[in-house]
């Protein structure tokens, strides 16, 4: 009885493992002039998770470009920023804060303006570029995804020549699409699902 028991418990483990290997994971891809950047979609923001799987899907971004890039700070692109605010947006998303996931370097985050109720732009999105992150936007905006590969690109693009408004003086433009990769695969390039 004592060495069934013992076989039980020494296999759960192993198919837990196994069946955590098997599963694929939502990768978003932006691919500029500059190099490729790739981060996981979070599944515990599945509002603005979907929204970006939506809008890559369509080629919402294929025209549009990098347009506010400040060096240890962050690298916004996606949706016209522009005084009225998120108006080119295609539609407004409830916030989704959630306490496990920060703005820390390589963080990606949803844009939005000043509108009362935190609402992100649909389009609008900024990875975190500050190597000790950036804690005082927690709980105001909403955190969807953490790059893994590409922070040298990420670097790059906050590097560039700019105007006063922060908008690169030649333009990076977007290719986004999202692709799927594996535990194994993520692990491989540096990111080890929890």
């Amino acid at each position: 009885m004592r060495r069934i028991l013992f076989a039980l418990f020494i296999a759960i483990p192993i198919v837990s493992l196994a069946a955590h290997r098997g599963k694929s994971y939502e990768v978003g891809r932006i691919r500029t002039g500059m190099g490729e950047i790739l981060f996981v979609l979070h599944d515990q923001t599945p509002r603005h998770k979907a929204s970006f799987v939506k809008l890559a899907a369509g080629h919402y971004w294929d025209s549009l470009t990098f347009n506010r890039v400040i060096k240890n700070y962050v690298a916004q692109g996606g949706c016209p920023d522009t005084p009225q605010g998120f108006g080119g947006s295609p539609y407004l998303l409830a916030p989704e804060f959630t306490d496990s996931l920060k703005h820390v370097y390589g963080a990606v985050g949803a844009g939005r303006d000043d509108n009362p109720g935190q609402l992100s732009a649909g389009c609008q999105f900024y990875i975190v570029a500050n190597k000790q992150g950036l804690p005082k936007l927690d709980g105001h905006y909403t955190v969807y995804g953490q790059v893994f590969k590409g922070m040298d690109v990420v670097e790059a693009i906050v590097s560039v020549p700019k105007d006063s408004t922060d908008t690169p003086l030649k333009p990076i433009a977007l290719h986004i699409d999202v692709i799927t990769m594996t535990a194994d695969e993520l692990k491989a390039d540096g990111y080890v699902v929890k």
